[in-house]
């Protein structure tokens, strides 16, 4: 699955990841690869995105947190104060605030 997270400033993440957990309005849940279309409004909380590879991920630059460092499964989360999320044909866009 391909996941990009926008904002008004910029583009903070651009990557192939394995799943993606988001703070929905309803409640957290959880997408992995050939999910089902979905949109969806985000509210304040945490993304978490499940990357099988840190392959030039720059932290510092995202403000992000690497939770997990086992050898094959990363965790990175992101802060968000709400936004959109939008996942179709196995591309997800967040528009985060």
């Amino acid at each position: 699955m391909y996941l990009e997270i926008v904002t008004p400033e910029a583009i903070l993440f651009s990557s192939e990841i394995d799943s993606l957990s988001v703070p929905g309005v309803n409640g957290e849940f959880q997408m992995l690869n050939n999910h089902a279309p979905v949109v969806s409004n985000l509210r304040a909380g945490t993304i978490k995105i499940h990357i099988h590879t840190q392959a030039n991920l720059k932290l510092e630059d995202l403000n992000a947190k690497l939770i997990s460092d086992q050898a094959d499964d990363k965790i990175l989360t992101l802060e968000i104060n709400s936004g959109t999320l939008e996942l179709n044909d196995n591309k997800a866009i967040i528009l985060a605030d």
